[in-house]
């Protein structure tokens, strides 16, 4: 009975996490199927500045959307597991030390990376010091994704130019941020009133 009881308590915590939506090709349709998503990528949009479609192509390079993602595990000599050479987590992929960093000066205090809203949040936050620090436009997303990746100084520095395979990437996501936008173009008007996108 205790071990059935155990079975039952497992499932329905495996189940409490939010699994990726279905199409994660199709901006409508990601808010859509996750209705509360787009309130809190506006709201990080309306304090931060970052535009939603900007925000949603980063969070698909990095998690693919997925909650609790973690950093690929490390291998040596290429095949034997190794551990995790890095601590991001969570729909934005952020390390401890950057989440620590953002939660003191946003004053955010009960933030996690595994909250979407959270995540957005982050975001938009990182967008706006890159505005602010090194003159990168929020609506920029293939140079924001390259100081998202490299941080603020290795933008400055232009440590990408050494990672032809980061630039390649920062190009897939701004080309995913435009066809985000151009998407939720043809579908803000429902997204802003509120009112549920499915046919009835």
């Amino acid at each position: 009975m205790l071990r059935a009881l155990f079975l039952l308590m497992l499932l329905w915590l495996s189940g409490c996490a939010s699994t990726p939506p279905k199409q994660l090709n199709d901006g409508c349709a990601i808010f859509r199927e996750k209705d509360d998503w787009y309130e809190d990528a506006n709201d990080s949009f309306e304090k931060w500045g970052v535009p939603v479609h900007v925000q949603m192509a980063i969070i698909h390079q990095e998690s693919h959307f997925r909650q609790k993602a973690l950093a690929p595990d490390d291998t040596l000599l290429g095949f034997i597991p190794w551990g995790q050479v890095s601590t991001a987590y969570g729909y934005a992929q952020v390390l401890d030390g950057t989440w620590d960093w953002y939660i003191r000066s946003s004053g955010n205090s009960g933030a996690d990376r595994d909250d979407f809203g959270d995540a957005t949040d982050f975001i938009g936050w990182y967008g706006n010091l890159a505005q602010k620090k090194i003159g990168i436009s929020k609506w920029d997303a293939y140079n924001q994704y390259l100081a998202y990746h490299e941080g603020m100084g290795g933008w400055k520095r232009k440590t990408f130019n050494k990672k032809p395979w980061l630039i390649g990437v920062a190009h897939k996501v701004a080309r995913r941020a435009a066809m985000y936008r151009k998407q939720l173009a043809r579908c803000k008007d429902e997204l802003d009133s509120g009112w549920s996108l499915w046919p009835f």
